[in-house]
């Protein structure tokens, strides 16, 4: 195409403070995109609760908002809105490629679309989504893939598994990593009082940050405090349904007075739990890419991990892993972390200089290389 191209910015998935890793994946990107590309023009398509912070608080001065009239918060209200509202209004505003940033896109409209496909866990663990939502999104992501001029993923892991269970052509796919995870403006809430309102005791901290969820794999890690003994595990989160059977493992393992469920929390008891703790633990099955764990090593937490998925490109030589299947592994990686600290200094420095190798502005950079080539096909 020949002049200054119009990118649209499909966010109707992002309800604020409800949509995890790709919340942070879209508040930290979208801004640097501007400086990445100043000949393009960006126009973001939102739902309402988004469209009423971008108006009081707008993410960058020179991109523009196109406030659809749909609430982001139902998950299955906003993924039909996509087919119909989404593209209908990136028609209207002639945007010249439409970018889809939550694994969801527009079958139809602007003739060149990309689409940011973060996971396939759906594919991997289907237990995680039920009902009507389960099945058109099974039905969803694979014709979206099919139909989008090109696809972002976040890590080879994504990429292997778009080809192996989506049948998506390799050429069609562009790895882009994304940064250190979310920013640590927040001044951490000071140890005491932070153990005080969360009741933590006095014991080492172990800290776990992901959603409670089947592929998160934060049943086997409850069951592995049992094998380390004078740990407390730490999990913030919004709740979830699976809650009630974490408890019932805790129990069962006898370990209920030293696992914490401690809800939401924000962003200065985040950064407190970051500061405390001994080590982060993160033992998913599967992973599109895993924030937590660079968030950590950018704090200064050493880390254990699963060997799976996304993870080992994620934390290199940086981080203990261990075998997410296997209570014993995961236990002995925990109670090293816990017990030894020349391994944890050993790990701290290594974090810095693996985190160090992440940037949102090359993912900026990376993303506006996608987009160049989807409007050059």
């Amino acid at each position: 195409m020949t002049g200054d191209p119009h990118i649209g910015l499909d966010l109707l998935y992002l309800a604020p403070g409800d949509t995890g890793g790709m919340e942070t994946y879209a508040r930290a990107l979208v801004p640097l995109l501007p400086a990445a590309w100043p000949q393009a023009r960006f126009t973001v398509f939102v739902g309402r609760e988004l469209a009423a912070e971008w108006r009081t608080r707008p993410w960058h001065p020179q991109i523009g908002l196109v406030a659809l009239p749909v609430s982001s918060s139902t998950r299955i209200v906003r993924t039909a809105a996509q087919q119909t509202v989404v593209a209908g209004a990136a028609l209207r505003a002639r945007v010249d490629l439409l970018h889809s940033l939550g694994n969801i896109a527009p079958l139809a409209g602007p003739r060149r679309r990309v689409v940011t496909i973060h996971d396939l866990i759906y594919r991997h663990h289907p237990e995680t989504t039920t009902g009507v939502l389960a099945a058109g999104v099974a039905a969803l992501v694979p014709a979206v893939a099919r139909r989008a001029t090109r696809i972002v993923a976040d890590s080879q892991a994504t990429a292997a598994d778009l080809a192996e269970l989506g049948g998506v052509d390799p050429g069609k796919v562009d790895v882009v990593p994304l940064g250190p995870g979310a920013p640590t403006g927040a001044e951490p809430l000071a140890e005491g009082p932070l153990r005080a309102a969360l009741g933590l005791g006095d014991l080492p901290l172990v800290l776990s940050v992901s959603a409670r969820r089947p592929h998160k794999n934060l049943a086997r890690l409850i069951e592995a405090m049992a094998l380390v003994p004078g740990a407390a595990l730490v999990l913030p989160g919004y709740p979830t349904p699976f809650d009630d059977e974490l408890c019932a493992v805790a129990r069962r393992a006898g370990v209920a007075d030293r696992v914490h469920l401690c809800g939401w929390i924000d962003a200065v008891q985040l950064e407190g739990l970051y500061a405390a703790a001994r080590c982060l633990a993160f033992p998913s099955l599967v992973e599109g890419f895993g924030l937590p764990v660079l968030e950590a090593m950018v704090r200064g937490v050493p880390v254990a991990c699963s060997g799976r998925s996304a993870l080992p490109e994620v934390a290199g030589d940086a981080a203990l892993l261990f075998d997410p299947e296997s209570v014993d592994s995961i236990a002995g990686a925990v109670r090293q972390l816990v017990g030894d600290a020349a391994l944890r200094a050993r790990l701290m420095t290594r974090g810095h200089a693996q985190a160090a190798r992440f940037s949102w502005q090359r993912t900026a950079r990376e993303t506006v290389a996608a987009q160049r080539r989807a409007l050059a096909q």
